[in-house]
């Protein structure tokens, strides 16, 4: 296979694994750990054998659809370094992939001390006399020196491993059929008394109170074994093929081990006994040593297993530059080995030695597992719904079976331990809100834009549904900005900002008229990025036409049946006065017929906008019956977008209203009338009023303001002249707007 080595930038002698020896043997002796041999009989004589079928069930249930969900996956997609690690990142993306991947590298390195410690007592029960520190650091440094050297030496002593086991296994088989059968000693139906206690003599005094879900805490862990291969993803000579052969075959093989052995217990001993002898499995055996060696073995190969696994996803997550110092971490040693992965690796587990009681951390390494195989069969279920193109695997599940996964490993995990599950929730979410930080660049897409795409499609047939025409209350602007020049959306980006945060958008059509392409197809894709970071959904397309008031009002015809359709209409007066008319006239026609709101810009000299403090929006002309009909006529826009950009700019409103009559008698009920339009219109308490009189001295009557948003005429003669006179006279920038028919800034 020596074209593989050319993907590889190190010189390297990898050793590529099958299916037998990179899946399924690590898979089956993690397995088949410490909790077959000291803790299964405990479960069978609080449970019951039918009890105990039945949390056997459902343990191997969740594990053979999460190991389905995975199997599918890796038909899917070509699987790279990380193992569960990879398969998320690239269905959700490396943000989601490395906030999993972390606390499972974690996990998995802590679970080497985890299973150093239960070696340790395995050997304890033999030799009580022996040191336990020294135990730790022997076994230890046994397991470091294997997995240093290479993966393969490693797997090779797992066969002997795997030999004495099935030999123990046989062993406890024969114990139990060289037993009288007494079928009145079977119990069907457990009373789940819990754990037994023991005094300072080792005599059993009683036992603690016990539940099926308490029993089903204890024996879960022992099925969470089905990363042990899949870590090995980088190094598989057909992951496609291996994982989900491995994967399925391991745990078909030990789930009827485990059955088997609930039939086992039964007959091996009382109930009585079961509950209250956690090693009957070695005391009943044919022959002892072999079963003891089973024991130990089983929790070496596990720790070996953990040793061998963990520098991998460090090496996954370091090659996609996930962590400080990530090529420090992705560098491979002389032999292929991810030898600084392996370095560190043995420095966390040296330090989890150094803690020498794991229990305190041990629920929170199983709820990391959990949350993987959680959020492996979550990809399947989006990568399903989803329904896209690109996924095909060659291995096809029913959804019903990641949805089980899905739930019954968030269902045990607050089952087990709710505290612990909320810490570990936590934590996935913390590494998750520090990686948004960090701009991680992946080279393979993922299907989150998908997602959000199915979605929007979801939401929006509903809300089709709910209303066929567009509510007042679900109004936010929706800007549609035709331009010659990228110095127009310049000069007006402060003002878009302040209108469309946080929620609003902005499709800015580029107009390729002559003179400007090559500043606008420059300047475009960064001004949209602008708007981007600002948190404000922005796109732009370039069009050639010849006349622009035609071409805009044909784009706003084409995007009548768009996705999201722009709702209001920006436009930005030109400094100059020469062809007002004949180029905004068409397009002020244009959205009057397409029920569109307008807003045209018209600033003053070089002073932009002010301080941005202080907000005026003038109301002209108010239907007399507008508190009946909740109408305020072409006033709505004008409210709105006031009261939007008010609080982008944390500004101070006033609220000016023009009349045509001098009679004091109307003045008075004027300001009454603007105080109920402040108040049903739900505007700032400090929101001022002003009634000025329709004059050519008006202007000067109005505050001072840094933007002066004004009705626009809804007339057919308008003169655009006009309008740039007024910024003149205001001394500041002035927004005329014009409603459509689905503003309501009474609603």
């Amino acid at each position: 296979m020596p074209d593989l080595f050319k993907y590889f930038n190190n010189p390297r002698k990898t050793k590529y694994f099958g299916t037998f020896q990179g899946v399924f043997t690590p898979t089956v002796l993690t397995i088949l750990g410490v909790i077959m041999y000291i803790r299964h009989p405990w479960v069978v004589g609080n449970a019951g054998v039918l009890g105990a079928l039945v949390i056997v069930g459902i343990s191997i249930l969740i594990t053979l659809c999460t190991s389905l969900s995975m199997a599918s996956m890796t038909t899917n997609i070509r699987i790279e370094s990380g193992g569960a690690f990879s398969i998320i990142s690239q269905s959700l993306g490396l943000e989601i992939g490395g906030s999993i991947g972390i606390p499972l590298y974690l996990a998995q390195a802590c679970a080497v001390a985890m299973y150093i410690f239960g070696f340790r007592e395995g050997w304890l029960w033999i030799f009580p006399a022996h040191d336990p520190l020294l135990i730790d650091i022997l076994a230890f440094g046994i397991i470091a020196l294997i997995a240093g050297i290479s993966a393969d030496v490693a797997f090779k002593i797992q066969y002997v491993i795997m030999a004495i086991i099935f030999g123990s296994l046989i062993s406890i088989i024969g114990g139990a059929m060289d037993t009288t059968l007494d079928m009145d000693n079977i119990q069907w139906f457990g009373h789940f008394e819990g754990e037994p206690i023991f005094n300072s003599q080792g005599l059993l005094t009683g036992f603690k109170e016990g539940s099926f879900w308490l029993v089903f805490a204890v024996f879960f862990p022992a099925v969470t074994g089905i990363m042990a291969g899949v870590n090995m993803s980088g190094e598989l000579s057909n992951p496609r093929k291996s994982i989900p052969n491995g994967t399925l075959y391991a745990v078909g093989l030990t789930g009827i081990i485990y059955i088997l052995l609930i039939l086992v217990a039964s007959v091996m001993a009382t109930p009585e006994e079961l509950v209250s002898d956690y090693y009957i499995f070695i005391d009943r055996s044919l022959w002892k040593p072999i079963v003891v060696a089973g024991l130990l073995g089983a929790t070496f190969s596990s720790a070996l297993s953990s040793m061998v696994g963990a520098p991998r996803i460090l090496y996954a997550l370091g090659q996609k530059n996930i962590l400080p110092r990530s090529p420090f971490f992705a560098k491979l040693g002389r032999t292929g080995e991810p030898s600084n992965a392996i370095y560190f690796s043995m420095v966390v587990v040296i330090i989890s030695l150094l803690f020498r009681d794991l229990n305190a951390i041990a629920p929170l390494i199983t709820m990391f597992f959990l949350i993987t195989y959680a959020m492996i069969n979550v990809v399947v279920l989006i990568e399903q719904r989803l329904e896209l193109p690109s996924f095909r695997p060659m291995l096809k599940v029913p959804i019903l079976v990641p949805l089980i996964g899905t739930i019954g490993c968030f269902l045990v995990m607050f089952i087990i331990n709710p505290t612990v599950s909320l810490i570990a929730l936590a934590v996935v979410i913390a590494f998750y809100a520090m990686l948004l930080k960090k701009v991680l660049i992946s080279t393979k897409g993922d299907v989150r834009s998908g997602m959000f795409t199915a979605i929007a499609h979801w939401a929006t047939k509903i809300s089709n549904q709910l209303s066929p025409t567009k509510e007042a209350r679900a109004w936010q602007p929706e800007l549609l900005i035709p331009i010659e020049a990228a110095k127009e959306l310049k000069g007006a980006y402060r003002l878009i900002y302040a209108l469309t945060h946080p929620r609003g958008s902005v499709k800015v059509i580029g107009m390729l008229l002559g003179g400007e392409e090559e500043r606008l197809q420059q300047y475009l894709p960064q001004l949209m990025n602008s708007f981007r970071k600002a948190s404000i959904s922005a796109s732009y397309t370039l069009v050639d036409g010849q006349d622009f008031g035609k071409t805009v009002s044909i784009s706003m015809q084409a995007l009548e049946t768009a996705f999201f359709k722009p709702n209001t209409i920006f436009l930005k007066l030109d400094e100059s006065k020469e062809g007002l008319q004949e180029k905004f006239l068409p397009i002020i026609k244009e959205t009057k017929s397409k029920n569109w709101g307008m807003l045209i810009l018209a600033t003053y000299e070089s002073v932009g906008f002010g301080i941005e403090k202080v907000i005026n929006i003038w109301l002209d002309v108010i239907p007399k019956n507008w508190e009946d009909k909740l109408d305020l006529g072409n006033n709505d826009l004008a409210i709105l977008c006031g009261l939007i950009i008010r609080k982008n700019w944390n500004a101070k409103i006033n609220l000016i209203k023009t009349v045509r009559d001098h009679a004091t008698l109307e003045e008075d009920l004027i300001r009454k009338e603007l105080e109920q339009i402040k108040i049903l219109a739900r505007m700032p308490k400090d929101t001022g009023i002003k009634v000025v009189h329709r004059t050519p001295e008006m202007w000067a009557e109005a505050p001072l303001a840094d933007l002066n948003i004004l009705e626009l005429p809804n007339k057919e003669d308008l003169d655009l002249y006009r309008l740039q006179e007024v910024p003149n006279q205001l001394r500041t920038a002035c927004l005329f707007t014009l409603d459509s028919n689905i503003e309501n800034a009474l609603i």
